[in-house]
């Protein structure tokens, strides 16, 4: 029988790094599934979701235990399937002038919706004409029963301190 293991990893970057975690997995007939990883600030961060036989599991958390040298860090969490309840998809981009507590304010009105970040990239843009720093981030979201995309830019639109951003929707 087969088990989902989600890996976290962070650590100082250095070639070979991705290539050492993809080994043990390999090493112990483990499939990478899915990934998502990034240098931010010289350090390496990723998630992976990878599937093994549940005897073999053991075996390469040991493993990934024994890379993590010269700052690494690799955490193991075994995922069991989840019952989902249906979402709806949906992609929203926001640019706008960055400032402080701009992700705060973005995460509570899709709180309040009950909408969940599946998810969520940012970074900081240089705006075309003046090089003011803008915010920008890009979202996939998974919209709950009786809510709708209009529903979501209506929550940014009508905030007491409204965000000063451009939306993009896609279904």
């Amino acid at each position: 029988m087969q088990t989902s293991l989600v890996l976290t990893v962070l650590g100082p970057d250095r070639s070979g790094l991705v290539k050492s975690i993809s080994e043990a997995v390999k090493a112990h007939q483990g499939n990478w599934q899915e990934s998502r990883m990034v240098h931010l600030a010289g350090q390496f961060a990723g998630l992976a979701h990878v599937s093994i036989a549940e005897e073999q599991a053991a075996a390469l958390i040991q493993a990934l235990t024994e890379l993590q040298t010269d700052g690494l860090k690799i955490l193991v969490q075994q995922s069991a399937p989840a019952a989902a309840e249906p979402r709806t998809p949906l992609t929203l981009e926001l640019l706008g002038h960055d400032r402080p507590g701009i992700i705060h304010d973005i995460t509570r009105q899709l709180a309040a919706l009950n909408v969940n970040i599946e998810e969520l990239e940012s970074e900081q843009r240089a705006a075309p004409m003046s090089s003011e720093l803008l915010f920008y981030a890009h979202l996939k979201l998974g919209l709950p029963e009786g809510v709708k995309a209009d529903d979501v830019q209506g929550a940014f639109e009508n905030m007491p301190d409204p965000l000063m951003v451009d939306l993009s929707f896609k279904v």
